[in-house]
């Protein structure tokens, strides 16, 4: 498996290179889920810059804003090659998965939720590359019929997923728990160890299981932290922890973005035949 780490600098360049050789294989599209946030007195479309600068190992880097789907999500699949369903603040509004009502102070992001809900479940059936973390992680097991806890530090037996209480995003970010990978999977086959350590940064996490997903790693509490979709047409992964911090300096990161990449590439290449056929 290819690990190199392409230069940022290089994929702009080529993307903005009007006089490049058009007969050269082109770049893969990733679409990178943004939020709706609140800054200062504006509301904003927002992406954070280690998503951006993950996505960007894959391919070119597209932010998709917090919009509710205009059209049918195959028109703007059909310009992508792969997409990023990325962390947030936020949660997925209970009602998506017949939770109870959230404790206030939840946060939301439904114009977030209008999006990739129905966006995840087109990406999937048309077979483009999806690679889920943390909100993303657990929009996919909703988008697919699962169900969240909404406060695991809460539950009898389970571990505080919560990140630690630190201004330094380097403490924040650091592994503070073991999962366990499940043999025969999608983890399994990219030959990582059976076990590693991983950040946490959340309190929410799956409690009903979509029933089309497989579980790919356990923590010690038995919450499920990564799962695939054994039998779908293209890539899918999702992980509760955050592959993206660093990931050039983890090993585990680096080989499921180098995984998602391969299927990005796969895909841009299918595609471009089937435009130019």
């Amino acid at each position: 498996m290819d690990l190199s780490v392409p230069d940022s600098q290089v994929c702009a360049a080529r993307l903005f290179d009007f006089t490049q050789d058009f007969s050269m294989p082109r770049l893969p599209l990733i679409g990178v889920t943004a939020c709706r946030q609140q800054l200062g007195k504006y509301s904003s479309h927002t992406a954070g810059d280690k998503y951006v600068e993950a996505a960007g190992f894959a391919g070119i880097p597209v932010i998709l804003p917090a919009l509710e789907m205009p059209t049918e999500p195959a028109h703007l699949l059909a310009s992508l090659d792969g997409l990023l369903f990325t962390g947030s603040p936020s949660n997925v509004e209970p009602h998506h998965y017949q939770g109870a009502p959230s404790l206030e102070g939840t946060a939301h992001d439904v114009f977030r939720d209008r999006m990739t809900l129905p966006l995840l479940r087109a990406a999937i059936a048309q077979g483009v590359p999806v690679l889920c973390i943390c909100r993303g992680f657990q929009e996919l097991n909703v988008a697919l019929g699962g169900s969240l806890h909404q406060r695991v530090q809460d539950l009898p037996g389970y571990l505080d997923h919560r990140e630690p209480q630190s201004e330094v995003l380097s403490v924040q970010y650091a592994p503070q728990h073991a999962v366990r990978v499940q043999a025969g999977g999608l983890l399994d086959s990219l030959g990582l160890a059976p076990g590693f350590e991983v950040n946490s940064l959340h309190s929410q996490g799956i409690d009903r299981l979509a029933l089309a997903l497989r579980a790919e790693a356990l923590a010690p509490d038995g919450l499920v932290e990564a799962v695939s979709l054994p039998g779908a047409p293209g890539f899918v992964l999702g992980v509760q922890w955050h592959p993206e911090w660093a990931f050039r300096d983890n090993p585990v990161s680096l080989s499921l973005f180098s995984a998602f990449r391969q299927a990005c590439q796969t895909y841009a290449r299918r595609r471009g035949d089937a435009i130019s056929g």
